[in-house]
This record gives structure tokens, sequence and C-alpha cells, in this order.
């Protein structure tokens, strides 16, 4: 066990999907996952084990932002043995090609964020997913038929316009190619990195800064479900 969760070693799978939001944990292992048992509730961060198609899996939230994601994903990778975690967590869309209720598999992050600062690098890192967990998604995606976009995300400490750069400040990392803005790949993936482990970030483009378009109060539940799909499908075939 950790400061941060209560499971033992034995409960978790040794792939993981990693929601930011708690009750989407709940989510998916209540509507998705066979035999799912809760593993860890502290802080109100829950994690589940189950089966899908006859592979353990776990699923775990992760908060939002950098830190907490950082936090989580170290300590399942260093002190859990998990070999891949598959975030499965949603984005505002920076691209008009992009709509809303579409897929985006993160190929690599862009951040605004100094996280990397701990590994002393003497310039700046670009950390990247898995090519493999990539692949498999990306061909699960085709054989669903669920447009699926991949490409550079851009991991910001600042949530959308919630900041005092203005409501346009996303344009600059459009310009740049950026597909979409989160606030976790970028830690996820240097924790990757650095233990030497595999990420994928899946995302759902939920709001369009574009065009101001958004799920209503129903999709952010239901929406999810492709996403969720392929994640789980991908972690029923890494062995």
């Amino acid at each position: 066990m950790t400061p941060h969760n209560r499971a033992s070693k034995a409960d978790i799978a040794p792939v993981v999907l990693a929601p930011g939001d708690p009750l989407r944990a709940k989510l998916v292992a209540e509507h998705f996952l066979e035999d799912a048992r809760l593993v860890t509730d502290v802080r109100n961060v829950l994690g589940y084990t189950g089966v899908y198609k006859q592979m353990p899996v776990s699923v775990l939230s992760t908060g939002m932002g950098g830190p907490s994601v950082g936090i989580y994903s170290y300590e399942l990778f260093t002190e859990y043995g998990v070999d891949a975690i598959i975030r499965i967590g949603t984005c505002g869309g920076l691209q008009p090609s992009i709509a809303v209720g579409d897929l985006i598999a993160a190929m690599t992050a862009s951040t605004d964020s100094n996280w990397a600062h701990q590994y002393n690098l003497k310039g700046s890192l670009s950390p990247v997913c898995d090519s493999n967990l990539l692949l498999r998604a990306l061909a699960v995606a085709k054989k669903l038929e669920l447009p699926m976009h991949a490409g550079m995300v851009f991991s910001s400490d600042l949530f959308s316009s919630y900041n005092a750069l203005g409501e346009d400040s996303w344009q600059a990392w459009a310009r740049m190619g950026a597909l979409a803005q989160d606030m976790e790949t970028y830690a996820l993936y240097s924790t990757a990195a650095w233990t030497k482990k595999h990420a994928l970030s899946l995302l759902t483009m939920t709001d369009s800064c574009v065009t101001g378009q958004g799920f209503g109060d129903e999709m952010r539940t239901v929406g999810l479900y492709p996403m969720i799909e392929v994640a789980l499908q991908v972690a029923s075939e890494v062995r």
C-alpha cells in the first residue's frame, strides 16, 4: 500500500485504465467489467479491478492536472508493477476538423508546465506514447468505425479560459498543430518514460474551443463509451 492507494500489489492488474473522474472509474467497473471489485478509495479516488474478455483490467481515477496523475501513475508503475496505463480522458478541441465526440490518440504532448525540470535535461522534453498501444488503438477504432485523430496534444496547467492569458490563448498552440488541450497527458508520458513503462492517452473531445459546441449533460457520460470500449479492447490485447 501507499499513502494514496490502499490496494495490495496483487489487487492491481498489469494494465490500468486511468480516468480523471472517480465516478468514471466507477462507471467503467459497473458497466464494462465482469466481477469488478473496489480495491482502493483513499481520498475518494476510486480504483477497481475486474475482467474484460477474460483478461484482468484495473481502472483507477487520477484526479485533475499533471501533479495528480503524476502521483498515481508513478506509484502504479513503481510500487504496483503496472506495465501500461491507458488514460481515458476528456479534452477541449483546438482544430476545426475535430468534431464533438471524436476520439484523439495523443502521439506526443507539449506543455506550459515545468514538469520536466526534475529530469535535469538541457533542453525541452517532448514525451511520446507507446507506439504499440497507439497502433492497437488506431486499429480498434478503425474496426469499430469510430473517428480517431492522432497527433500532438497540449497539456496545460491552466484550464481552458480559466486564466489571465485570455480566452483565445489556445490559438497559438492550435497554430502549431495541437489537436486538443488537456491537463494530464504530458505528466503521464513523462512518468512512463522515466520509469521505462508504457502509456497511451485516449481522449474524447467534449468541447470545441473553435466552435463553442460541446456535449450536453447526458452525453458527458454515454458519449465517452466509445473511448472506453477502445481502451478496454487495447488493454485486453496487451500480454
